[in-house]
């Protein structure tokens, strides 16, 4: 009886290798993924290697982005103003840099609001695209507390010191006060609450002048000067008012209460005090 060899069923070395080389996870994901992505790179890069058709993709995907982007609910067809005077209106209208309508896409509202606060009327603007295709741009303009007179003119200034208009005469403006000097429009501040204490002397005042960029001279009407210190101006003018309510100084005949030192505050009389003083003198002692 012939006896049958059986193959063996065990695998070849070889096989066995690739058989367990499947298996390894890195190559299963680079036959599932890695061959096929490489497969559609390639025919893509095959198809768009052609320049007529990637000139012909872009004018379509150009054309729908436009097609989107004009669409009706995406226009901006007017600029709407809140809460700015007639002149500032005016000027924002004229800086405006886009011609409407135009698709919202296209306006850069960060750039519209960097020129509109460079405007010098304006201390902020809020700028947002509401429906109906309208931009919205709400104002909030500086105002004006002082006016201050240069060399150049003068500048309604805000209290940052910013100037905010030039009017063209101090009677443009009567309702704010004056301050002038080199430095004094960056001191609005101070000025004020100089002035806020000189408020017994409204009537009286004519102004603030700012002397060596460090100190305030209070201009009264009669020539009259109350020449403020450094440190302190509010303190040492509140002691001058009570002086002057308890004596009615101010009402003499003086040109300026001098308060530079605070430990040695002076008077000074002016040429005509000083002639009826020396005349008064005489007189006294030549009866004697």
């Amino acid at each position: 009886m012939q006896q049958v060899i059986r193959p063996d069923p065990a695998p070849s070395r070889w096989s066995y290798r690739l058989q367990r080389l499947m298996l390894t996870p890195g190559l299963r994901r680079l036959l599932r993924i890695g061959v096929p992505v490489t497969v559609l790179a390639a025919v893509a890069f095959t198809y768009f290697s052609d320049e007529t058709r990637r000139e012909a993709i872009a004018l379509q995907l150009a054309d729908l982005r436009d097609q989107i982007e004009t669409r009706p609910e995406f226009m901006v067809d007017l600029l709407a103003v809140e809460g700015a005077s007639e002149s500032v209106e005016t000027d924002i209208r004229e800086i405006f840099p886009y011609d409407l309508p135009a698709s919202s896409f296209d306006l850069d509202l960060e750039h519209v609001r960097e020129m509109i606060e460079g405007l010098p009327g304006v201390a902020k603007v809020d700028l947002r695209i509401r429906q109906g295709g309208v931009l919205m741009a709400e104002i909030l303009e500086r105002q004006p507390v002082v006016l201050w007179r240069t060399r150049e003119g003068l500048g309604a200034l805000d209290i940052e010191g910013i100037v905010v208009s030039e009017p063209a005469l101090r009677a443009d403006r009567p309702d704010l006060p004056l301050i002038v000097g080199e430095g004094a429009d960056k001191r609005v501040a101070e000025a004020l609450e100089i002035l806020r204490a000189a408020a017994p002397l409204e009537a009286r005042v004519r102004g603030l002048v700012r002397m060596g960029e460090r100190r305030w001279d209070l201009v009264l009407d009669r020539d009259q000067r109350i020449l403020l210190p450094e440190t302190n101006p509010v303190q040492a003018l509140e002691r001058v008012l009570v002086l002057n309510d308890v004596h009615d100084m101010l009402a003499r005949d003086l040109a300026a209460v001098d308060l530079r030192l605070s430990g040695r505050p002076t008077i000074r009389m002016t040429p005509r005090a000083v002639e009826d003083w020396w005349r008064v003198t005489k007189m006294t002692i030549g009866t004697q």
